[in-house]
């Protein structure tokens, strides 16, 4: 149902208008509204009935009503005249279609009648007097019809403000004779009787209160027509199918599983049926499941028995769809054109590398290239290890030399003498020769150390 902008509001909404007038201004220039529509009775009927008194009440009021059934107490609803005062007025179109929407002829909607006046506090204090009083009514029913040996549950009672009829609503599966039981509640009460057969579902709305959920009951909050729920709604929202889980105070399927029906409905005529053949991207296969509010189809795949998930709008037509070899044709050529482009990177980081090299060897000491850099490192690397293995020949060299050598005619002493000037000879030697190149291990000055 549409909200639309009323231009009185518009007007209410202007600071300088709304400055200019008071509230008892305001009040008065506003036109009383033709019809209201209300609600009365303990099963919540609504009414819309017009008025010639000309008061202006505001959703909530209390009003007394003739109704078809008397004189009643209700509460406005709204108003379907344009120029009501408030926001929630509707107009009379918006309303039928609103009727028609929940249920048609079904919904408890009645049009003879009329507005009287505004409730006065002694109408509300009678109204409150009467529902104190339905307790004691209910007992006494229930007391005749076990009298009477009726098979029949009292559910309710429903008296009016004018006490021109009093209803009782009830339980039976079977069709009951209650016309001695109506005389004696007529002369009891001293009321036209009525009886009303209801179900369970409006037995939990006359008496149930909250449900699992938190909230009120539906039927009892704004439910009018209580239409039967089956079991398929359960299973098309893939619901547990376990009746204590689903069930609502009446001991029926919840109302709330008909909210999204049809939705699921509408959603689930879209997907395709499972074992149909279909087309995707990865080739033909077969659908195996659904999900329908994600709008997902399972299918197995024909060439490799694999089961992937696809969008309904990706479906295709399994006949022009794309083969097995085309799609591993595409992949070869995937993989290729993925090596390629590692190939190519790898050789574009390669020549930066060289190149970042040869502008570190320029900057330093002006060398050609990067491979006499190289060459340069190598020939240091050597040097150090020709460094290395003459520190150890000198040290294995003195202790040689140190070592006294025993002859067997005795003359240990002056050979020994003789190793040791060797030894400091040779020592002499070695420094002069490193003296003259610098320090530095050349190959004439380790030939050099050789041969001597």
């Amino acid at each position: 149902m549409s909200i639309l902008p009323l231009p009185v509001f518009e007007q209410d909404s202007d600071p300088s208008r709304r400055d200019a007038m008071t509230l008892e201004e305001q009040y008065a220039a506003l036109e009383p509204p033709k019809t209201i529509v209300v609600r009365f009775g303990v099963m919540g009927m609504v009414g819309e009935y017009p008025q010639n008194s000309g008061i202006k009440p505001g959703c909530g009021s209390k009003l007394v009503v003739r109704t078809h059934r008397g004189m009643e107490l209700a509460e406005m609803l709204t108003t379907t005249c344009t120029n009501a005062g408030c926001g929630k007025s509707v107009t009379r179109q918006e309303m039928l279609d609103y009727i028609d929407n929940s249920g048609g002829k079904e919904f408890p909607f009645f049009t003879r009648g009329k507005i009287t006046r505004l409730a006065t506090a002694e109408d509300l204090a009678n109204q409150a007097e009467i529902d104190a009083g339905k307790d004691q009514m209910l007992v006494k029913a229930r007391e005749l019809v076990k009298f009477y040996n009726l098979d029949m549950k009292m559910v309710a009672a429903d008296p009016i403000l004018g006490g021109e009829v009093l209803t009782f609503y009830y339980m039976s599966e079977d069709r009951i004779d209650f016309r001695e039981l109506v005389r004696d509640l007529a002369a009891e009460f001293r009321s036209r009787i009525e009886m009303r057969q209801v179900g369970a579902r409006d037995e939990a709305r006359l008496v149930a209160d909250y449900e699992r959920c938190g909230q009120h009951c539906c039927c009892k909050n704004f439910l009018k027509v209580l239409k039967p729920v089956s079991m398929r709604s359960a299973k098309v929202q893939k619901a547990t199918l376990d009746p204590l889980k689903i069930s609502g105070r009446c001991g029926r399927l919840m109302c709330c599983l008909r909210y999204e029906d049809q939705t699921y409905k509408e959603l689930k005529a879209n997907l395709p049926h499972r074992k149909t053949r279909v087309g995707t991207e990865l080739g033909p296969g077969i659908v195996i499941d659904s999900k329908i509010l994600t709008q997902l189809v399972l299918v197995k795949l024909e060439h490799n028995n694999e089961q992937i998930a696809i969008p309904l709008e990706e479906l295709m037509d399994p006949d022009t769809c794309p083969s097995p070899a085309e799609i591993e044709a595409k992949a070869r050529a995937k993989e290729e054109a993925a090596q390629r482009l590692l190939d190519e990177s790898v050789a574009r980081s390669r020549a930066a590398k060289k190149k970042k090299s040869k502008g570190q060897g320029k900057g330093k000491g002006g060398s050609p290239s990067s491979s006499d850099s190289d060459d340069q490192a190598d020939q240091a690397g050597k040097k150090k290890r020709r460094r290395r293995r003459r520190k150890k020949k000198s040290s294995s060299g003195d202790s040689q030399v140190n070592q006294p050598q025993v002859s067997s005619e005795g003359g240990s002493s002056g050979e020994a003498s003789a190793s040791d000037g060797q030894g400091k000879a040779k020592k002499k030697r070695r420094r002069r020769r490193r003296r003259r190149g610098g320090g530095g291990g050349s190959p004439e000055s380790s030939g050099g150390e050789s041969s001597s």
